[in-house]
Parts: structure tokens; sequence; C-alpha cells
């Protein structure tokens, strides 16, 4: 609950609000619609009361390109089965070569250890439309899908932009995945083609993938196309692949673009699979087509011939919310390689050369630049840069503060949240509001936010669970093989039906500020108050021992719980009791003393998925008796092995729930 005002970091000038998209927004508002609003919340309401209203605008203010005339705006159905412009055809990807005859480049791209290369608008066009038209030849039509084993390399945007050009639904995994979480995902959407490459680097070492490859082809039945990008060895690995280079060769044909509905698919996203077989979500591109233009514009405030940059891989939803980039006419830039080699400065040095407006990295990289002791700002003058943005988990208060001492004392910093589900965020930045230490600027507009407690009741100042109660056109159209939407339903609507519960514990402040307190499914419930782990987290990261930590609740037979915090210790340092001390002193002070651990437990490693997530829900399975193989999806682990100590633990403690 909060109980202070927290100083505020950032204050946007006059001038930046008046050249602001958002702003732009609210005089075509005024101008075309007759609506004015005083401020920012204002707009936001409106957005949320006047549905139709809202999205029907946004469609006319960026003049989206339809092939057919819409009949709804949406539907009346409760979620999930809200349809939107039903008659509207379109493409996302017409709406990206809107900008072709941009000036500025379409893509910067460096690889680990490499210097940059830029891709004009020309070549990409030339690049897509070379692509398209082998698709087309090897018989790809409206529907069918091509799946990518691929690194963030512009290769995975000119797939991307060649299947969405002709209906095509597009999904990719990056090549750390192995071979069984690649085919968990990508068997369920029975896949036409595929493209991969034989290996990657990363950390300076070589990963050669090209056995990987031949495993996933020989489980995939339904591939019928291969396309190979000779990444890593520069040579053929598959001898009855097609390459690269020769389908991209310029043709004489122009780029055609084939209107889909509104509604039908155009990528397949998955959830992390921890428990189970990823849940395959699908989007429509009219759908992700209106979030994106109104999130890029008003929420990052990106403008034609900007750099974005997004550290992430193509497993990752920050690869596809990146490409919406395009849309609005920036440049966006990609890495291939580890954020951390030969050091931490390296993405920061990037941001310098390279002139990115908008750099979007995470909360772990941030907090990894704290504990390395770096100050960007003493190497480098930032001049180009913006803003900063973050997502993927929540952004502690110490990491805003470090972002304005040691990397640019008057940036936008945007914390964000949202999620594969919507492929976009629910809240994030505001160019019109101050910025507050610790906490998310604003719900996004269109974004019916609330807190929720156990009754469904509506609470501010206090902590509750994350629903969306109105539809947004981004939320998925059905997860892949889903008969009746039953996952669907399952996976949001189980607790409050029609109701969207998103699975992270909100704290919605009376400014309309927001504090995301980690995933609700890994809540720390003791005696009554309820504690989310991401702020456990970022309590005990501060002491100089702890490198890494993972807490969880276990509800016992008769009323008992039992909290272990498992930790991995910086060199140096062992267990002991002022270390023991340290932790419960650190927690009581910031917390309650009922969240004191009851055993502090040193650990090799904490499992992660490969998306970067902890694994609190699996390891809590394992404690309470699970075998590792009913508890976690090990295909779709970073490092499994980690799982071996928490197995032989739970066996020498014998719980039970």
């Amino acid at each position: 609950m909060a109980t202070q005002i927290p100083k505020v970091l950032w204050t946007p000038n006059s001038e930046l609000k008046q050249h602001s998209n958002l702003q732009a927004y609210m005089n075509w508002l005024e101008s075309e619609r007759n609506l004015k609003f005083d401020d920012y919340d204002q707009l936001w309401q409106w957005s949320v009361d006047e549905i139709g209203s809202f999205w029907e605008s946004i469609k006319d203010y960026f003049k989206v390109i339809e092939h057919g005339d819409p009949q709804i705006v949406h539907s009346d159905h409760l979620m999930p089965n809200v349809e939107w412009f039903a008659g509207s055809r379109i493409n996302y990807a017409e709406h990206i070569f809107r900008n072709e005859n941009s000036n500025h480049s379409s893509i910067v791209f460096k690889q680990e250890g490499q210097h940059p290369i830029d891709l004009s608008w020309a070549e990409l066009r030339s690049r897509v439309t070379a692509l398209q038209q082998f698709f087309l030849r090897k018989g790809i039509q409206k529907g069918d899908r091509i799946v990518a084993y691929v690194p963030n390399i512009p290769e995975a945007t000119i797939g991307f932009l060649a299947a969405c050009s002709i209906g095509a639904v597009w999904s990719s995994c990056s090549p750390d995945f192995g071979a069984s979480g690649v085919v968990d995902r990508f068997h369920q959407i029975e896949p036409k083609l595929l493209i991969t490459v034989d290996g990657y680097r990363y950390g300076g070492k070589a990963h050669d993938k090209s056995e990987v490859v031949h495993e996933i082809l020989s489980r995939l039945s339904t591939i019928e196309t291969v396309v190979q990008i000779p990444y890593l060895n520069k040579t053929r690995f598959i001898d009855y692949a097609e390459d690269w280079d020769e389908v991209t060769q310029p043709v004489e044909d122009k780029l055609k673009f084939i209107p889909v509905d509104f509604s039908d698919p155009i990528w397949v996203l998955y959830s992390s699979g921890t428990t189970g077989q990823p849940k395959a979500i699908t989007h429509s591109q009219g759908g992700v087509l209106l979030e994106h233009l109104k999130y890029v514009s008003f929420h990052n405030d990106v403008k034609p011939g900007e750099r974005y940059f997004w550290y992430t891989t193509t497993g990752w939803m920050m690869w596809n919310f990146v490409q919406a980039t395009l849309l609005i006419g920036a440049t966006i830039v990609l890495y291939d390689g580890s954020p951390g080699y030969p050091d931490m400065n390296e993405l920061w040095e990037f941001a310098e050369k390279a002139k990115i407006n908008h750099f979007g990295t995470s909360a772990p990289f941030i907090l990894a630049c704290i504990n390395k002791g770096i100050v960007p700002a003493e190497r480098y003058s930032f001049d180009s840069l913006r803003s900063i943005s973050s997502t993927g988990s929540p952004l502690p208060p110490e990491a805003f503060d470090w972002i304005y001492k040691a990397v640019k004392s008057d940036v936008w910093l945007c914390s964000m949240s949202g999620g594969t589900d919507v492929c976009s965020a629910f809240v994030g930045g505001c160019p019109l509001e101050p910025l507050y230490e610790g906490e998310i600027q604003r719900r996004a507009l269109g974004c019916a936010m609330y807190a929720f407690d156990d009754e469904g009741n509506e609470v501010v100042e206090d902590v509750g669970e994350m629903v969306i109660t109105k539809p947004m056109p981004s939320m998925p159209i059905y997860f892949w093989n889903d008969p009746g939407k039953e996952r669907y339903t399952e996976s949001y609507f189980e607790m409050y039906p029609g109701v969207w519960r998103h699975g992270d514990w909100l704290e919605l402040t009376n400014r309309n500020t927001l504090i995301i307190k980690g995933r609700s499914d890994a809540t720390l419930n003791r005696h009554g108050i309820r504690i989310g782990t991401a702020e456990i987290y970022q309590c005990v990261d501060k002491l100089p021992a702890i490198k890494d930590s993972l807490v969880l609740n276990l509800e016992l037979r008769g009323g008992q719980h039992f909290m272990p915090l498992f930790v991995v210790l910086n060199e140096g340092f062992e267990i002991s009791e002022t270390l023991v001390d340290e932790i419960s002193e650190q927690i009581k002070s910031e917390f309650t003393a009922r969240h004191i651990p009851d055993e502090l437990i040193q650990v090799p490693d904490i499992p992660y998925t490969i998306s970067g997530k902890k694994m609190e829900a699996p390891i809590k399975k394992i404690l309470l008796g699970k075998t590792k193989e009913d508890s976690a999806n090990i295909s779709a682990m970073r490092n499994p092995e980690s799982l071996d100590f928490f197995v032989d633990y739970a066996r020498a403690k014998k719980f039970s729930s």
C-alpha cells in the first residue's frame, strides 16, 4: 500500500508536450470529432468508456488502408468472443511500405563483434518482393504457416514481411531453443515452410545448431520447403534446402499486398511453456495493426526517421513489437549477441554510435549494469537518446534512480508492462505526465485496466489482481488448436467471468500511476498479507552477497506455511548468521516481518525459462512432491540441470500439501 508520494524523476517540458504525437492526436480529436480533453486522464477515460468510438478514431487518424466496408466497429459479445471491424480487409505489411520513400535507413543491424550495417528502404522492399515471389512459387497461400528458427537479424524481418504481405501466418523461435522446445511450439501450427540458420555467436563463442535443425526437420512432418541461412559458417548445411541469398535476389515483379479479413491471423506467439505445452497465442492482422499504431505513436512517441532499438530475441514478443516501429517510418535497430560481451558497456556504446533515439531493454539488464558498477554517462554523451524503455519484469525504484544518475539526467524512462497475450503493453509511458520513482506513468489508451480484490471489487492504493474489463482489438483471436476456446477461457476468464485476469499483482495509485508487483500466481500470502515475489527480489538483490534468488511460499497441511529463499551467492560469500540477519533486516525494514524467509538455502543456479522467467510455480510443484518431468517443460528451460538440486531438496524435506 502506498504511504507517501515518491519523488519526481522527470517532467516533460512544454516543447515535448506540444510536439508529442499524443498532443497531435488530441488536437485532431478536437478539430475532427469536436472532443476536447484537458489532460491525459480525461482522454484515457473517454477511450475506455467509448471503446468503439476510440478504436474507430485510431483507424481514421492513422488513415488505415481498408479493402472492404466494415459493418460494425465491434460486436457486443462478452470477452473472449468480441468481433472487431467485420467486413474490413487489410494488410499489416502494406502499412509498413507506405514509408518506403523515406531517406532514412529501414534497418540498422549489428552482430556481436562486427561493424553495423544499414539496410535502405529500397533494399528492404527488393528483398521482401523477391522472397514473396518465392513463397508464391512454392504454393504458399493465405493462412499457411511460415516458421523461422533465426536470431534477431534482418532476415527475420524480411521473412515476416514477405509472409504477412500474402496473408501467410508467421511464427519464430530463437536458436537458443533446443529441438524439443521448437517442435513443441511449431508442431501445433503445422507449418509448410521453415527458414533457419546453422547457428549463431554469443558471448564470443560459436554455437553450431545444424544438428538441432536436422532433428527439428525430422520431427516436423508438414514442412515442405526449407530456406537456409548459413549465418555461422557461411556454408550449406542442408543439401536439399533453398539458399537465402538466391531466393532473395532482386526480381522484376512488384511487391503485392493481399488483403485479409481484419480478424485473420498475422502470427502465432507462445507462452513460456513452463508447466506443459506452450499455448499458441494467435493475433489478428487488424488488431495488432491498430494497437501498434496507437502504442508506438502515443506511448513511445516514436517519429519518422528516429531509431528504435530493443534488445530481444525472435522468441520474445518484443521482437514482433519492434517491427511495429516501421509502421511509423522509424528505423529499427537490431543487435544479435550478448549484451554483456565484451563487457556491460557494449549496448550503451552501440546506442551512442548508432545514434539510437529510443533504447529498449529489460529490468535484469539494468540491474546487471548496476551490480557491475558501470556509469555509461562517464563514457558516452547520448545526444540522440530520447527515451529508455524497460519491460519483462518489474523495474525497482533503485533502477529508476540509476538511469537518471548513471545514464542521462533528462531521458524519458518508459517502464512498460504487457505481454505475449496482446503483443503490446497495457501500461507504460505518457509524454504529457511526470514520472515518479518506481512507478509506471499511466494505463495505455483503450486499456480498461483495474486492480480487483478476491470478490471482484475495484481497489485503489492497495494491491489487487490486474484485470481488463473491456476488450481490446489485440487480444488473441484464439489459441491455435483450442476448440471452443477452452484453454483461452481458462487462461484469462476463469476467476472473473467476462473480465480478463492477466495474472499480475497491480497497485493503482490515486494519481493514476501504477506499480506492478509481480506474478499473482507467484504471490507470497503470509498471514493474510500478500506480497509479490518481485518485491522480495528487489529487496534482497540489493545485498552484495546475493547474485540471484528465488522465493516460494508452500501452503502445507494444518494451515502451516513454509517460505524458503534460495540464493546464488557472489564469489567470496557464504551462508552465515550474519547474512541471514542482513536479509531479515532488509525485508523487515522494507516490508513486514511476516515475509522473512523461514530458511535460507544456497543453490548452484536458479531455474529459468529460455525467455528469462524464473520458474517459481514449477519449483513449488517439485517441492510438494511432483517429478521434475511433471512440473516443468524441460525443453523450454535455459538451464534444466538446475532442477536437480530442488528434486534432492524436496526428497530430503518430504513436504506435503
